[in-house]
């Protein structure tokens, strides 16, 4: 399928709209009131420091909702305001944030369901108003949709369609895309949609394995069976590896991307040699800027004197996650917390999730004595759920 051509013919259809239906500065008015905090505002002008008795908050200086989060969901209240009858669809949600969605379903807005992992449009009619959230939608989705004639709302963030131009330029020239990303996301699951051939790797292990692959050091069976999830139909290793191009979930960990890219530039240089580097890798920079500022104010974060680190943010959130392993590569009692309703505030408990684990109530959550907590949000996060965070340990503090 010609993704680009089949793009330019939805960007010109009447029924498609990407720019949303309110100005710029009435969407960032809209979104202040209802989801901006004043508590969080002074926190930032004092150095991102509250002092309160006992307990210390040190706050990142860059966390929580980026800007295509941003736009992403002010669009979408606007849909309903501006559609105020019609039947209103989205086709994941809008972020990885719970409140925010719960918000869309009061409005009425409804969520394909999902019949055996699959999800199931039947009920989406042709005039219906379908959003295309912030992680945006596969090739085959949007174009079910314009052929069903529906009103598209397309919100998908520009960090994450800058990486579908990436992979459809590997696919112009031939070169198979290998993508940093978790195999099942929604983001991921679009981006292999806009590329030609392509393999996604989960880490530097996973990239590791495939460098081996191309050096001759790899077992063809054993490759096919572990990637065969997670590949083109019909993904040949033997000859699909020869001419790659890097590319990422615009979420992952900045600094793994990277090192991946090295890796797999280097691969290529000990099998091709410098002078035909270029015919057999092609990298472009396709990490989200807010991604790769979120990270940053981690790791500056994790570097203060912190007694315990609350990350905040969806589970299913991958930005939010990452943040999380920068708190546990640096040994720090962390917490990763959806709602502030995960922290009782009578009897001193927290309900969180360990990496990769199923979720666990702790008692003695907050500590007695002078205690240090560092806090962050991911990029679905909005500051008023830290805020409310916040105010629920100055609460067990006293």
């Amino acid at each position: 399928m010609d993704t680009q051509a089949f793009k330019r013919s939805l960007h010109r259809s009447d029924r498609y709209n990407r720019r949303g239906f309110g100005s710029p500065t009435k969407r960032a008015q809209a979104l202040e009131q209802a989801y901006q905090s004043s508590l969080i505002a002074s926190i930032r002008d004092n150095g991102y420091l509250l002092e309160h008795g006992r307990l210390k908050v040190k706050l990142a200086e860059a966390f929580g909702f980026c800007w295509g989060v941003e736009r992403a969901v002010a669009m979408a209240y606007e849909t309903r305001r501006h559609y105020p009858n019609e039947s209103i669809w989205i086709t994941n949600e809008i972020i990885h944030n719970p409140s925010v969605n719960d918000h869309l379903r009061n409005m009425n807005v409804s969520f394909i369901p999902t019949q055996n992992g699959e999800k199931d449009f039947s009920s989406v009619a042709e005039g219906d108003v379908v959003i295309l959230p912030a992680f945006g939608a596969t090739v085959q989705e949007m174009q079910l949709l314009h052929e069903r004639g529906c009103h598209i709302i397309d919100t998908t963030c520009p960090w994450v369609s800058k990486v579908w131009h990436t992979v459809e330029k590997h696919k112009k020239h031939t070169f198979t895309s290998i993508i940093h990303g978790k195999v099942k996301h929604e983001e991921t699951l679009a981006t292999s949609s806009f590329a030609g051939t392509y393999l996604v790797v989960l880490d530097l292990d996973e990239a590791q394995y495939v460098s081996e692959y191309i050096l001759g050091k790899g077992d063809r069976k054993e490759f096919l069976n572990r990637f065969s999830k997670a590949s083109s139909p019909g993904f040949d290793p033997d000859r699909d590896l020869e001419r790659i191009g890097v590319a990422n979930q615009t979420t992952m960990l900045k600094s793994e991307t990277e090192e991946i890219g090295r890796l797999f530039e280097l691969t290529m240089l000990k099998k091709f040699g410098p002078s035909d580097l270029s015919e057999h890798f092609l990298a472009f920079n396709t990490i989200c800027d807010a991604t790769e500022e979120r990270q940053d104010a981690m790791f500056s974060l994790v570097d203060e004197p912190l007694d315990m680190l609350v990350v905040i943010g969806g589970f299913n959130s991958s930005n939010t996650t990452h943040l999380q392993e920068i708190a546990i590569s640096r040994g720090i009692r962390s917490f990763h917390i959806d709602t502030p309703e995960r922290i009782g505030e009578d009897d001193n408990t927290i309900t969180h999730k360990p990496l990769g684990e199923p979720l666990l109530e702790e008692e003695n959550f907050l500590p007695e004595g002078e205690i240090s907590v560092g806090i962050t949000s991911g990029a679905s996060t909005p500051d008023r759920v830290v805020e409310h965070v916040i105010q629920k340990i100055i609460k067990l503090s006293d």
